[in-house]
């Protein structure tokens, strides 16, 4: 999770003492963290099917743990959740006059809504439907249970206004690697569509790009990402001028990022704000992007837009031969400046915490 680590780091340097409470389920201890922490705490999740039948969202009803709940009840510390998976203790009368913030990672209904809708799996259809209708409802009552929220997304804070009337949350960008604007100006080798492929939207994405946009175009194309199918590794062999990079490490994935010439990244949601976009923004050149991408973003004045396969083609081949010129890196690097400074949002959460009404009010 970029955000969370790159937070810690900021409020670290701002000098907030961190107790952190981890959940896991196939990740080893991360030792890192000690350097920013006053304490690391690791819980397993409990991920029996016995959630399911607890009436909770089964992301927040297996995040329960009693040794965490002590633990917390031992002070009266503000508690920053990360994400709605996290909130479990708002359902415990003793943390009632807690004072608690939910960073918000998406809007986690609609977000299970889409993973409905791009599912082939019966099985995964039915619960990703059942946990969305759970997830409304369940943020419906988080809205009237803690302090306050910070969004991602202007789009996200629109959303708990209008459907929660909820006045209580606040737009807080990424927390990001201290990328410098290090795009490669001149030309790049390649397109390349780079994600974590075992998400189901991701690979639909590629899929479109192979079936509608690539099919026939004779410019190459990279796909790299985390554990792609053996269907989507059939179907990218099929293509002579497609490529995969399967489970790059870090430094790879981002030596291959800084080769391309064109970032297709197309977006069938527009739930939260895309870290591989960012990505691209600050180590690529051209980003061909569609709305659903940059939705509630201020990126259009940096990336290329388009919507229907055609037009993906067709911006792909003009850009192809273009080079990526030295004010273009400057006025996204001027764009990007102004929003994402980790230090500045850092200053922001100690204010909205122990200086805001927040601290009056409760």
């Amino acid at each position: 999770m970029y955000d969370l680590f790159y937070k810690l780091n900021a409020l670290y340097n701002e000098g907030v003492k961190i107790h952190l409470h981890c959940f896991y389920k196939d990740r080893s201890e991360q030792v890192v963290l000690n350097n920013y922490c006053e304490e690391v705490f690791y819980y397993p999740r409990n991920t029996g099917s016995k959630n399911l039948l607890s009436g909770l969202p089964y992301i927040v009803a297996s995040r329960n743990d009693e040794t965490l709940t002590a633990r917390l009840l031992q002070d009266d510390h503000p508690i920053l959740m990360e994400g709605t998976h996290c909130t479990y203790i708002i359902n415990d009368e003793r943390f009632k006059n807690r004072k608690m913030f939910v960073r918000v990672h998406n809007i986690e209904s609609e977000y299970y809504q889409q993973l409905y809708k791009f599912s082939h799996e019966l099985k995964k259809k039915m619960y990703y439907l059942l946990e969305a209708k759970r997830l409304h409802a369940y943020e419906r009552k988080l809205n009237k249970a803690v302090t306050a929220f910070w969004a991602v997304s202007r789009k996200d804070v629109s959303y708990y206004h209008t459907e929660f009337n909820c006045d209580t949350i606040e737009y807080l960008p990424l927390f990001i690697p201290e990328w410098k604007m290090r795009a490669p100006e001149a030309m790049g080798a390649y397109c390349l569509y780079h994600a974590n492929l075992e998400i189901e939207e991701n690979e639909f994405a590629v899929l479109w790009l192979l079936d509608h946009v690539f099919k026939k175009l004779a410019i190459p194309l990279t796909v790299a990402g985390k554990n792609p199918s053996k269907k989507l590794t059939a179907t990218i062999r099929k293509h002579k001028n497609c490529k995969l990079i399967a489970n790059p490490g870090e430094k790879q994935m981002q030596d291959i990022i800084s080769k391309a010439h064109i970032h297709v990244l197309p977006s069938f949601n527009n739930t939260g704000i895309k870290i591989k976009l960012l990505n691209a923004l600050y180590n690529g050149r051209h980003c061909v992007v569609n709305d659903a991408m940059i939705a509630d973003t201020s990126f259009s004045s940096i990336c290329h837009i388009v919507n229907s396969a055609e037009e993906f083609k067709e911006r792909i081949q003009l850009l192809y031969h273009q080079p990526f010129s030295k004010d273009e890196k400057k006025f996204r690097e001027d764009v990007l400046q102004k929003e994402f400074s980790n230090e500045t949002n850092a200053k922001q959460i100690v204010k909205w915490v122990w200086e805001s009404w927040y601290s009056i009010s409760n």
